[in-house]
């Protein structure tokens, strides 16, 4: 379980494909304090350290994760939010996020708003009712990242984004067209589920 606050941004170093496999070397100051069978969220998505070296660890994507998620699209020198689990002896600063991506969404528009930027995003998944879940000041997870909803809309949501997260994880990368990973709000799910406006897989 983790909390959308990212620790770090690591570097792509490698991407070796194994079948329907993709592992993942990443180059990143946490690499030394990691340890194999720990979970860590890799632009929200929930992965498993293999290895780990002095500046460098490896995790591993399957084929199911690889078709939910923007990660089977990274190259080499491409940014990855990071952030290790949860801790139950501190504080949540933002919200209960799982490391399990719903879907993919894609930028639709960057708005620079002086000194901040509002981000929008539009839903991949044609069946917009189906687990898309945005209210108004709600929260989302947007590669790994916990976010405020500004708007809400049918098709998809915008984000406001401030100096200091801009800066700290790979949104002042994005651009109109990138795919991005979302995990909407595990509480919007159920309440949704419960009354039965969510269609789940």
């Amino acid at each position: 379980m983790f909390t959308g606050i990212i620790e770090e941004v690591a570097t792509v170093k490698s991407l070796i494909a194994d079948g329907g496999n993709l592992h993942l070397v990443l180059k990143s100051q946490l690499a030394p304090e990691l340890k194999i069978d720990q979970s860590v969220a890799h632009n929200g998505t929930c992965l498993t350290v293999v290895e780990t070296d002095a500046d460098t660890f490896r995790v591993t994507a399957i084929a199911e994760t690889l078709d939910r998620t923007n990660l089977g699209a990274l190259k080499e020198g491409d940014a990855v939010n990071l952030e290790r689990c949860m801790r139950f002896d501190g504080r949540l600063d933002g919200h209960i996020v799982q490391g399990h991506v719903d879907r993919t969404g894609t930028v639709k528009a960057v708005e620079e708003e002086d000194g901040s930027w509002k981000y929008w995003f539009t839903f991949d998944d044609p069946e917009a009712e189906k687990g898309q879940v945005t209210v108004e000041k709600g929260s989302v997870c947007v590669n790994g990242v916990s976010l405020t909803v500004v708007d809400s809309e049918p098709d998809g949501f915008s984000v406001a984004i401030i100096p200091y997260t801009y800066e700290h994880t790979n949104f002042h990368r994005l651009k109109v067209g990138d795919k991005v990973n979302l995990e909407f709000d595990i509480l919007g799910k159920y309440v949704a589920r419960y009354l039965g406006q969510l269609k789940l897989s």
